[in-house]
Order: structure tokens, then sequence, then C-alpha cells
């Protein structure tokens, strides 16, 4: 089964301002490739939900994730398309990530995990107050395929680059759960 939206590759720019995180979603391409997303998730929301728009004018919502609970931190969020129809789920297993984040993601025909992959960056990121260090999660079904795969380069604004070899995923999962994975992880 293939998703109605599979892009085998695709980047996340993250840009920092006082009140909001605002995100870029690129396909491949030449240079900086062509926008596919714009979101901005404001700071300090009671609960989370973010949008994505087509482009910077935010006139056209086309997919987002929400939080299920306010204060239930390991309730999960809701990924749903510009209907508002799901079109998967994730959440962070918050046992699990005291170590190494990890993440619960799950769509139509396939469910799995996702985790830092190098233990001793993860130990850095909680324990110094380096922001910059790269990070890479792995995820993989429950059977032990690769789902999909989120690197953030070494920089200073966020930049990731996302991978999604499983024709299952839809972009637009992936790109709510690496959204989603930078504002977790500063929590």
């Amino acid at each position: 089964m293939t998703a109605q939206m599979h892009l085998p590759q695709f980047f996340v720019k993250q840009k920092l301002t006082l009140m909001v995180n605002r995100f870029e979603v690129y396909g491949p391409g030449p240079g900086a490739g062509q926008l596919m997303a714009f979101a901005e998730q404001k700071r300090f929301a009671f609960k989370e939900q973010v949008t994505f728009y087509t482009d910077s004018t935010r006139t056209r919502p086309v997919f987002g994730f929400r939080a299920r609970a306010a204060l239930d931190l390991g309730s999960g969020y809701d990924v749903t398309d510009e209907t508002g129809a799901q079109i998967g789920f994730f959440r962070k297993e918050f046992g699990a990530s005291l170590l190494r984040s990890t993440f619960r993601i799950e769509g139509p025909g396939y469910a799995g995990t996702g985790q830092e992959r190098n233990m001793a960056v993860a130990l850095l990121r909680r324990f110094t107050e380096l922001d910059f260090l790269p990070v890479h999660f792995d995820y993989v079904s429950d059977d032990g395929a690769p789902l999909l795969s989120v690197s953030r380069q070494m920089s200073i604004g966020d930049r990731y680059t996302v991978d999604v070899p499983d024709a299952r995923v839809d972009f637009r999962v992936a790109a709510a759960v690496a959204v989603a994975m930078d504002v977790l992880m500063a929590r």
C-alpha cells in the first residue's frame, strides 16, 4: 500500500522568532527545493497544535497535528489532512525517553518506533546546553523495517533532512513528526 502523498526525501528548516517557531518544509531539488509547507508553532501553548499551510501567507491549510489532551504528555498527537480527517498518529514515549528521545508513530498499514541513534549525543543534549549538536532518529516498523529517518545537521538554526524509504508513510505524517520532534525535544 502506498501513501496518498509519499515523498522519499524532504527538508525542514526552522526559523526562530521571539514568540513563535517557524518551520519551512522543502521538497528535494536544486538549492532549497520547492516549498511544500509552512507552519508556525506558538511557544508556551496550553494545548499543542501546529497547522501547516501552503506558504507564509497562511491562507490555505493543508495538514496539521494536535495534542489529544492538554496535560497528559503521553496521550499523543493526531495528524490530520486539510479536511480534518486523521492520517496518522504519534506520541513521545516519556519513560523510554529518559536517556534517548523515543517516539511512537502509526499510520494506515504501519506502526513503529523512532529513537535517537547516538546515546552519547542524547546524553550531551540532556545534561549540557549544547543544543546545536547533530541529532539522528531512526524509525523502524514493529517488524524491524525502516520507516523514516530524521537528521538534524550541526548548525545554529535547526535544519533537518527527512528520508522516507517506506512508501506507506505519508509525507504529511513524516513532516508533522519532524516538526514535533524539534518542538518536543526542547521540553
